[in-house]
C-alpha cells in the first residue's frame, strides 16, 4: 500500500455559487431572528463592489491587464476588514460572499469592524517576485480610493503573505507622503506587524477544536485528524493540534496528500514541507491520497483548510468524521449542511473556526494606531479568551433555538449588525 493512491469517487454537480450560499445562510438566520424585512434587504446585499482593470509590465517587457476586486459588505460597526487573495478562479461573486462572511465573523467575535474582501485574477505560481510586486503595487494604488486605517483594512489571504502587505503598506505610504502602518494587517514585524499574527488562524482553529472536544467529552489523544490544505492555516493547525495530543493522520496540499492511519510525525512533516514545498514524498506516509479522498477518511475530526465548496450533496453522505472544523471560508454548501445535521455530524462554522486571524489583525491595528506593541504571550492569551467566549455564546444560542452551531453563530452575528444598523438609522 505504500505507493498506492487513494482517490474519491467522481462527482458531477456544478460548484455552488458562494454568494448565493452566503445569502441563503443569512436568510436562515434572519428567519430564526424574525428580522425586520427592511433590515433583511439591507444586510443581504453588499454595500459597495469595486472592479479594476489595470496594466502591469511583465519581466519580458510586455504589458498584461489584470482584473481585481475590492468589495465592502457592511461598515455599520466600524471600518471594513478583509483579506486579499490571488488566484486564477477569483470571481466577483466569490469576493462578495467572502466580504459578507467577514461581516459576520467580525460581529460574532465582537470586533469593531465591518466586512470586506479583495482579489486579483492571476496565477501567482507563474509570476516572478518582481511581477508580483508590480501587480500588487498597482492594485493597491487602484483601490487606494477605498482602503485606509479608518475605512478599509486589507490583510493576507490565499496566495498573499506579509510581503504582499508590506508592498501595499509602502505604496499607500508613498502616495500619502508618510508611513501608514495601520492601512493593512498581517505585515512583517519590522514595519508594524504583530507578534502571533502568522499563527493566529491556526491557533484559533486549535482553540475551538479543544472547546468542542471538551463539550463532547472527547480525549484529544483518542481523536484522529485529517487536514485538507497545508498552507499557513493547515500547517499551523497540524502543529498545534499535535502538541495538544491529537493524532494527525492525513494532510494534503495543492499537489495531493498523504495518509498514515497510525499518525504522522508532524514536526518531521513540517521540516519536509519547508525543504521540498509539498507534503508528497514524506517518508512517514504510508499512502498517497487525493484531496477529495481525504475528506472521506475514517477520522474523528476533519479540518478543511483550503477553498470553498469542498462539501456538497455529492460527497456529504460519505464523510465519516464526527466533527468538522471549517478552517477555510465557505467549504460547506447548504445542501451538505443539511446532510451533516441529519447525520449528527457537528460543524464548527468558518465564521468562528478561522476567526483567529482577524482577531489578531484587530490587535495589530490597535497596536499600530497606538504605536504600542504587546508581547506574544499576551496576544495569544487574549485570542484564546475571545475564541472560547465566542464558542460558548454560539453554542448557547444554538441550543436555545434548537439549531446548528452555524445558525447559532449567524444569529449572534446578524443580530449584532442588525441592532447597530437599526440604532444608526438610514441616512439621510
Amino acid at each position: 500500500m505504500a505507493n498506492s493512491v487513494l482517490t474519491a469517487p467522481a462527482t458531477a454537480s456544478a460548484p455552488a455559487n458562494p454568494y448565493i450560499t452566503a445569502q441563503r445562510q443569512f436568510d436562515q438566520a434572519a428567519a430564526i431572528l424574525e428580522l425586520d424585512p427592511g433590515l433583511r434587504a439591507v444586510l443581504r446585499e453588499v454595500r459597495r463592489e469595486f472592479t479594476v482593470n489595470f496594466p502591469v509590465r511583465m519581466d519580458d517587457g510586455t504589458i498584461r491587464v489584470f482584473t481585481g476586486y475590492r468589495v465592502q459588505h457592511n461598515l455599520t460597526r466600524g471600518p471594513a476588514k478583509g483579506g486579499i487573495r490571488y488566484h486564477p478562479q477569483v470571481s466577483l461573486d466569490e469576493v462578495k460572499a467572502l466580504s459578507m462572511w467577514m461581516t459576520w465573523k467580525c460581529a460574532l467575535t465582537n470586533l469593531p469592524f465591518g466586512g470586506a474582501k479583495g482579489g486579483v485574477i492571476c496565477d501567482p505560481t507563474r509570476m516572478s517576485q518582481k511581477e508580483l510586486e508590480n501587480m500588487t503595487r498597482r492594485f493597491a494604488s487602484e483601490i487606494s480610493l477605498l482602503i485606509g486605517p479608518e475605512s478599509d483594512i486589507p490583510a493576507p489571504d490565499v496566495n498573499t503573505n506579509p510581503q504582499t502587505m508590506a508592498w501595499i503598506m509602502d505604496t499607500i505610504s508613498m502616495e500619502k507622503g508618510y508611513s501608514v502602518p495601520a492601512v493593512v494587517t498581517g505585515k512583517p514585524l519590522s514595519i508594524g506587524g504583530s507578534e502571533g499574527r502568522p499563527a493566529a488562524t491556526g491557533r484559533g482553529v486549535t482553540v475551538v477544536t479543544l472547546e468542542a472536544c471538551a463539550r463532547m467529552g472527547w480525549n484529544p489523544s483518542e481523536c484522529s485528524v485529517a487536514i485538507q490544505g497545508f498552507g499557513n492555516v493547515g500547517s499551523v493547525s497540524a502543529e498545534l493540534l499535535a502538541e495538544q495530543g491529537f493524532k494527525v493522520v492525513a494532510v494534503s496540499d495543492v499537489f495531493g496528500g498523504i495518509y498514515n492511519s497510525e499518525g504522522l510525525d508532524v514536526p518531521a512533516l513540517l521540516e519536509h514541507h519547508r525543504r521540498t514545498g509539498r507534503v508528497g514524498g514524506f517518508a512517514g506516509s504510508r499512502q498517497e491520497i487525493s484531496n477529495s479522498a481525504l475528506l472521506e477518511l475514517p477520522v474523528t475530526i476533519l479540518i478543511p483548510a483550503a477553498l470553498e465548496n469542498q462539501f456538497s450533496i455529492d460527497n456529504a453522505a460519505r464523510v465519516q468524521a464526527k466533527l468538522i472544523v471549517e478552517a477555510a471560508n465557505g467549504p460547506t454548501t447548504p445542501e451538505a449542511d443539511d446532510i451533516f445535521h441529519q447525520r449528527g455530524v457537528t460543524v464548527i462554522p468558518d465564521i468562528l473556526a478561522n476567526a483567529g486571524g482577524v482577531t489578531v489583525s484587530y490587535f495589530e491595528w490597535v497596536q499600530d494606531l497606538q504605536s504600542y506593541f504587546w508581547e506574544e504571550t499576551e496576544i495569544n492569551s487574549r485570542l484564546t479568551k475571545i475564541m472560547q467566549r465566542t464558542y460558548q455564546q454560539m453554542d448557547d444560542l444554538a441550543r436555545e433555538h434548537r439549531t446548528t452551531l452555524r445558525m447559532g453563530a449567524y444569529c449572534l452575528a446578524v443580530k449584532r449588525v442588525a441592532d447597530a444598523t437599526a440604532v444608526r438609522g438610514i441616512y439621510p
